[in-house]
């Protein structure tokens, strides 16, 4: 071999002549089963968070009740401080009843022998309040019961009452019980003891006077537990025992 073809021979770079069955792999990438690359999965990429348009209207409506609510209490505190400050000051006492005297006007078994009874009734009405007048309302009732069985009823006049003043108010009561006899012999009996019970419940509507103010009508409730020593006809009856006791309605 002459030099001039030695010179054209060069040596083959094995190393640097690529594999034909080799290929550039990229990164994250891994070879099949016939060495062709296979790229890397896709990455899930993550949703972004969607702002929903709810979110701000819930917060608008939370500060609401929260606002709501706490005018309410600052109301309620307001209306307890006034409430107490008013009660400091007028010292507001319940009126009270005395039952004076009970006549007996009528008491008889009519022929379809139903109980016919009329009451004459005086009663004390007082206003114990130095600074509070009480107006009696229309609708005010005072009643009469033998064993839960009202004997006879009758209104309550309407009057205004100053402070600390008693009144005298003088009340005719009728009234008609159906199957009268039973409960007529049983007052009979009751009659020869000496002691008979009854029960005077009254009902007054009344308005509250504060100063020039007058409040809201509400209803005081009384009941006096009586006992008489007789139930007979155009006789004043002798009140041997009195209980009475009172309280107010909204």
């Amino acid at each position: 071999m002459t030099d001039h073809q030695r010179q054209k021979i060069h040596p083959m770079d094995v190393e640097a002549r690529p594999h034909p069955r080799t290929h550039l792999v990229p990164p994250g990438s891994s070879i099949s089963e016939k060495g062709i690359p296979v790229p890397p999965p896709l990455l899930h990429q993550h949703a972004m968070p969607t702002i929903s348009s709810s979110q701000p209207k819930r917060s608008c409506f939370c500060r609401c009740i929260c606002c709501t609510l706490t005018l309410l209490f600052l109301l309620l505190i307001i209306l307890a401080a006034s409430a107490g400050a008013l009660y400091l000051i007028f010292k507001p006492k319940l009126p009270n009843y005395s039952v004076d005297t009970l006549r007996i006007t009528d008491l008889r078994l009519n022929l379809d022998l139903s109980l016919y009874a009329k009451f004459d009734v005086k009663i004390t009405a007082t206003n114990p309040n130095k600074k509070i007048g009480i107006y009696y309302e229309k609708g005010g009732k005072l009643s009469v019961l033998y064993t839960n069985t009202k004997l006879c009823e009758g209104s309550l006049p309407e009057f205004y009452q100053g402070h600390q003043n008693k009144t005298v108010l003088n009340v005719p009561l009728t009234g008609q019980v159906q199957s009268g006899r039973t409960l007529m012999s049983a007052l009979q009996q009751q009659q020869q003891t000496g002691r008979i019970p009854l029960d005077l419940n009254i009902h007054a509507p009344v308005a509250i006077k504060l100063g020039r103010l007058k409040l809201k009508k509400v209803k005081v409730l009384g009941q006096c537990q009586l006992v008489v020593d007789s139930l007979s006809s155009n006789n004043l009856v002798s009140i041997k025992a009195s209980n009475c006791n009172f309280k107010m309605k909204v």
